[in-house]
């Protein structure tokens, strides 16, 4: 990606390569919010080599913030395991594809993807709250769940969408997680 003898199209593909190892809000929206903050036009092929290094820098700040919370993560449920405490109070069931995921790509967080990783994990480190741990808005929303077929519980696992920013607010950050569907 950042070799200035790729031409702009192999660069350009190299930075939505380094999306299928790390995109914190889903590709779409990842790409789409990287595009957004840095002047890049989503279909352009020849984007400014400049403005992809730029979000390219953005993209590695953001998983250098999730990839140090994972190592402390895992030091700590190693000193649990070592003192008998086998199941964890909480566990975050994020990954590398979508840490934070957002339920529509077109609604994302207003911020760099490090800051509000950030923000994500100072909330997932202290007290569960009542508000979304990116942006503070209370007003969560539950989707409807489709109560048969092959999408069926879908989304309840996950929790609530935030109105404010669109991120599907992490069970573990919430005090309270009323059921599926809920309003």
């Amino acid at each position: 990606m950042r070799d200035a003898r790729n031409d702009r199209a192999l660069r350009r593909h190299s930075l939505r390569r380094c999306l299928e190892r790390f995109a914190p809000y889903g590709h779409r929206a990842t790409w789409w919010h990287l595009c957004d903050r840095h002047g890049i036009a989503p279909e352009d092929r020849g984007a400014d080599p400049l403005r992809l290094v730029a979000a390219l820098e953005e993209l590695e700040d953001a998983r250098a913030v999730w990839l140090e919370y994972e190592r402390q993560f895992a030091e700590r449920r190693r000193r649990e395991k070592h003192h008998g405490l086998r199941r964890p109070e909480w566990a975050w069931g994020g990954s590398g594809d979508a840490v934070v995921r957002c339920a529509d790509p077109g609604v994302r967080p207003e911020g760099a993807l490090g800051e509000v990783l950030r923000r994500l994990v100072r909330a997932l480190e202290s007290e569960p709250g009542s508000a979304c741990p990116v942006c503070g808005d209370t007003e969560l929303r539950w989707p409807v769940v489709a109560p048969v077929g092959p999408w069926a519980g879908a989304w309840a696992w996950d929790g609530p969408v935030c109105a404010g920013c669109g991120i599907v607010v992490p069970r573990p950050a919430l005090a309270d997680t009323p059921s599926a569907g809920a309003a």
